[in-house]
């Protein structure tokens, strides 16, 4: 068997693998470009005022109309918990427990009512904070982003706020603490990691709660209460603990509205819904849908109340309470303003206008992102977004001409009514098609198990009815677990924090001017494992030899007959492989793919991991990271296999020639 067959075969058999890890990752990790552009309230956004409004000093884009908010978060609040349906005799154990919400929406029905809270997809707690924070879609990768840290470096409504002067405070789940570092007037972390602690949270956020609220030293209060959701991974949804744990929640929001002031609204919204395992983080319809619930003591709604809940997607939020609390939209949200709570007191007319307002501002914010984000990556399709341009070109013609009208000081009519309807119409299409075209670019979140499976099966077939090998499986399978304990007996951690950046800098004290170099040092002191077993992996052709054990009964011969016994042996040692170039050949190929077959099991695990526990509360802290550094190090490693048999093929040519020049011509 030549060289390059033997390499060639090697490569295809790679190239399986890493067929199987891209199908896989393609719908399983999501990414995109995280650009580092804020809003700010010098941003040339707002359209000219017309008579009549402005902006009071200290506002922002547009006039403030909140001066206080409280956002309850009740993590895995499932649209059925929130919903009250009187004609159940016998509700189950999560139904009609929050009865204070129903009492509310039903006697001050311009105060308060209840949405469906759409979640996007992965609906794991750390990706929907993010959602709800940023506006935009959930990822696992921001090619911009910090992998030193999991905190959220994007433009979002916490960052905004605390730059415009706002006042946060914080109490409940810790993971908050991680994604928003010294972002917090006030805070009172409390630890989540343990999901069958159904208490210690939400009693801690009980004991701050109203001396925090009486207090009035901020500006957004946001709880963020895990009992509910630890119920569900504990003894899932119908369970009599459930119960007790919804009707807590329902007596603490009786009293926190007791202690609220006639200026602060507050939203009461689940990040996730449940299945009825009470699990969550994949896309099924249980899971993505959550509630929401929106209540002041001050009216917020016109007169008309829908039949049926609405349902609005999570991103909504964070450019609707952007503006009512008077700060700018963050720079990526790609959500679009609530219009109902922009209408305010005032006839029809002037209620589409204020919303028409809203609506232009967050249309000019998602324009100016999806240019921004076209011009550094190529992943949303230029023909959409060409007719995106054109509606939103479009609209804002039409407002121009509209609002012309409206500053010549013509009266209200049911034409100029109904024409300010029709361009509200026209924005809410433009951000809706928007949204869709990134969702369908970044959220993909489908992973194609079954067919990278399915590669990673064929290529453990072809292994299988491949003849013994030379070397004994034990000795390829201990080789590869050294690699592994050598990785982390060297100090790393499959996690983004725990990567050695420091090896950037040794021996170039002074920095660098690329960032090629500091990467190939940061990847070698990673891999390094990985690298030197690889390309030392060929040398295990010799386990047969050196395991050979001297004849005992040779021992024994005196020294005359071991010298005499000697001329009479075969070559010793590798040798043997050195007069039958075919069989050192097929050894290498055997060998090879052997190796290849061991990381590639070891690999197949770690996808099932992920795939198992998709829905567990720290798959993007802890099984998506571990599936990321295993591909990475079964590509490098790999590679370094190839690079190994290689060299020693190299040297097998070098040694051949060198015998053929000794022989006698």
């Amino acid at each position: 068997m030549q060289r390059w067959p033997v390499l060639l075969f090697l490569a295809w058999a790679c190239f399986l693998f890493f067929s199987g890890i891209g199908l896989f990752t393609s719908g399983f990790l999501l990414m995109r470009i995280e650009l580092t552009n804020r809003s700010s309230c010098s941003d040339p956004l707002a359209a000219p005022a017309w008579a009549g409004q402005g902006l009071a000093p200290g506002a922002c884009w547009m006039p403030q109309r909140v001066p206080k908010a409280v956002l309850l978060i009740i993590d895995a609040l499932a649209f059925e918990f929130a919903r009250f349906d009187p004609a159940k005799a016998r509700p189950r154990p999560y139904e009609n427990k929050l009865g204070f919400l129903h009492q509310l929406a039903g006697s001050q029905p311009r105060h308060a009512r209840l949405y469906r809270f759409r979640a996007d997809p992965p609906t794991t707690t750390m990706q929907r904070i993010k959602g709800l924070t940023t506006g935009s879609l959930p990822t696992f990768i921001d090619v911009g982003s910090n992998f030193a840290s999991y905190a959220i470096e994007e433009d979002n409504l916490l960052g905004q706020l605390v730059q415009n002067g706002r006042r946060v405070v914080f109490m409940g789940d810790d993971t908050w603490d991680g994604l928003f570092p010294q972002k917090f007037f006030r805070s009172y972390f409390f630890p989540s990691f343990n999901v069958k602690d159904l208490h210690t949270v939400d009693d801690g956020i009980l004991q701050h709660l109203y001396p925090t609220v009486d207090g009035g030293e901020w500006d957004l209060l946001i709880a963020h209460f895990l009992g509910v959701d630890h119920c569900g991974h504990k003894h899932g949804p119908d369970h009599p603990e459930m119960a007790k744990k919804l009707a807590q929640m329902n007596e603490m929001l009786r009293s926190l509205v007791d202690h609220l002031g006639s200026d602060t609204l507050l939203l009461v919204a689940g990040d996730h819904g449940m299945t009825e395992t009470g699990d969550h983080g994949g896309d099924s319809e249980k899971e993505v849908n959550a509630a929401l619930f929106v209540y002041s003591k001050t009216p917020l709604f016109g007169a008309h109340r829908p039949e049926e809940p609405e349902t609005i997607p999570q991103v909504n939020l964070v450019p609707t309470l952007a503006l009512l609390l008077g700060v700018p939209i963050p720079y990526s949200n790609i959500g679009e303003v609530m219009a109902e709570l922009f209408s305010g007191d005032g006839g029809d007319a002037s209620a589409a206008l204020r919303q028409l307002s809203a609506y232009r501002l967050n249309a000019r914010q998602v324009d100016r992102f999806l240019h921004s984000y076209s011009l550094a990556a190529q992943d949303l399709p230029a023909e959409r977004l060409r007719h995106l341009r054109e509606l939103f070109s479009a609209a804002l013609e039409e407002h121009d001409r509209l609002l012309a009208h409206v500053q010549e000081g013509l009266p209200a009519s049911p034409e100029l009514e109904a024409r300010l309807r029709r361009l509200v119409g026209r924005f809410q299409r433009y951000l809706r098609e928007a949204r869709a075209v990134c969702m369908e670019s970044w959220a993909r979140f489908h992973p194609l198990m079954s067919l990278s499976f399915l590669l990673l099966f064929l290529e453990a077939f072809v292994l299988l009815r491949i003849h013994p090998f030379v070397v004994p499986w034990y000795a390829v399978t201990a080789w590869v677990f050294a690699a592994t304990q050598f990785f982390y007996s060297t100090g790393h951690q499959p996690t983004f924090p725990a990567i050695h950046w420091n090896a950037a800098f040794v021996g170039f004290q002074q920095g660098h001017s690329t960032h090629l170099l500091p990467a190939v040092l940061v990847g070698a002191n990673t891999f390094a494992s990985h690298i030197l077993f690889a390309v030392g992996c060929p040398l295990l052709l010799l386990w047969p030899f050196v395991c050979e054990a001297p004849n005992s009964q040779r021992r024994k011969l005196k020294k005359e007959l071991r010298e005499e016994l000697q001329e009479e042996e075969e070559p010793m040692m590798e040798m043997r492989l050195r007069e039958s170039p075919e069989r050192f050949s097929a050894a290498l190929l055997q060998l090879g793919l052997k190796y290849l077959f061991v990381l590639g099991a070891q690999l197949l695990a770690c996808v099932w991991a992920a795939m198992i526990l998709r829905r567990h509360l720290m798959v993007w802290k802890v099984f998506a990271p571990k599936f990321l550094f295993e591909a990475l190090g079964f590509m490098v490693s790999s590679i370094c296999l190839l690079l190994g048999i290689f060299l020693v093929m190299r040297v097998d040519y070098a040694v051949s020639a060198w015998f053929e020049r000794l022989q006698p011509r």
